[in-house]
């Protein structure tokens, strides 16, 4: 395992950070709390780590920066932050990372249309036996585990809001956009199992539509990629017509809502919604970008056939009934949609005169927003 720890760090607005009391109930008798983050250096597990060491915790994170940020690792300077560079894979290493450790937030995957089409095989592997090896290490150490889980395991489902015990409606097992929903919602079972079959203590975070600040254009995550687009003076594309809605969640509420579910027994062997029900369409988001970038930019429709070819399957709508993890954890997401966008905005005009451009790539505007893990 390597250590990094580098000089640098930023430090955000108190304004914008949302928090729960965690317990002092640290491994070996010692009143901190040891921590590991798979997906460490992603977007979701770059803030769930600050959010961590700013509770007092110990903080490990492993992540094999396939897709992951370095610059994420990078900017944490702190003496009880350690990073491992590594897969979730290698059992060996997690094993011996988890022995270490009093709970484990489980975000590494591999997300985002294009990967999990073209390479429908390592990401279905990465998802389910990463999962897999991460629960069993929990189990053996007597560590408790966080799972995090996606709206995609809905598929099609257009009822609104959806709850955790809404039926699943998908596609094709032929389709390889559905191979995510089916890994993820595999995850969920395997959860379950591990708690009510072998007494470990799990809990699953089904999260919508995570967005904020260092979060990228790439894998469809569609704000950044509008954000940047606008200050461009460019087009923002917006796929199969954009009346497919989405509700996006502040990264910041969303690291809280973690860290308050592994820390509530109440909440083990459950499932839970985590995400703000605002219902947006896709192209009311890019019509809110322009105003408050105050861009002249305008609204580019593309076909779903011509930006994925034939066939591609979408959902019509996406949006949480967030009830459960209100009654167990307080759940109640502060922060809004412009929120959001204007973090965005800041980061990115930061970067543009810094002459470091954040890479934004034009991929159709899904709801694969809700991380970027790797595994």
């Amino acid at each position: 395992m390597t250590q990094h720890h580098a000089a640098g760090t930023r430090r955000r607005s108190t304004s914008l950070r949302a928090s729960f009391t965690a317990a002092p109930n640290g491994k070996n008798g010692t009143a901190r709390t040891t921590s590991l983050v798979t997906g460490g250096a992603g977007f979701i597990g770059g803030h769930l780590v600050e959010h961590l060491l700013a509770q007092g915790h110990h903080v490990i994170a492993i992540d094999n920066l396939s897709t992951g940020n370095p610059a994420t690792v990078e900017r944490i300077d702190h003496p009880e932050f350690q990073f491992a560079h590594g897969s979730i894979l290698d059992e060996p290493l997690v094993d011996e990372l988890v022995s270490q450790v009093d709970q484990v937030f489980h975000l590494a995957a591999a997300v985002g249309v294009q990967l999990v089409i073209a390479e429908s095989f390592e990401s279905l592997r990465t998802n389910v036996r990463g999962t897999e090896i991460i629960l069993e290490s929990a189990r053996r150490h007597g560590a408790r585990s966080l799972i995090a889980s996606t709206s995609e395991v809905y598929g099609k489902n257009a009822a609104c809001p959806l709850s955790e015990t809404t039926d699943r409606i998908l596609g094709s097992p032929a389709v390889r956009r559905w191979s995510y929903a089916q890994a993820k919602a595999l995850d969920e079972t395997m959860a379950y199992l591990y708690h009510t079959d072998l007494n470990s203590p799990t809990v699953v975070a089904r999260l919508f539509n995570v967005a904020g600040p260092r979060q990228t254009g790439r894998y469809g995550m569609v704000i950044p990629r509008f954000v940047g687009q606008a200050l461009r003076g460019e087009p923002l594309t917006v796929f199969g017509g954009g009346q497919q809605t989405r509700s996006f969640c502040h990264v910041l509420d969303v690291v809280a809502a973690l860290a308050a579910l592994i820390d509530s027994p109440a909440a083990y062997g459950q499932v839970f919604n985590i995400g703000r029900p605002q219902e947006v369409s896709i192209r009311y988001l890019a019509e809110r970008v322009i105003t408050l970038t105050d861009s002249l930019s305008t609204i580019q429709d593309i076909p779903y056939d011509e930006a994925y070819g034939p066939g591609f399957e979408d959902t019509e709508r996406r949006v949480p009934d967030v009830t459960r993890a209100r009654e167990v954890i307080g759940f109640d997401p502060q922060l809004t949609l412009d929120d959001i966008i204007m973090n965005v905005v800041a980061e990115q005009r930061e970067h543009m005169l810094a002459l470091e451009p954040v890479s934004i790539e034009a991929v159709p505007a899904t709801d694969r927003v809700e991380a970027e893990y790797v595994g």
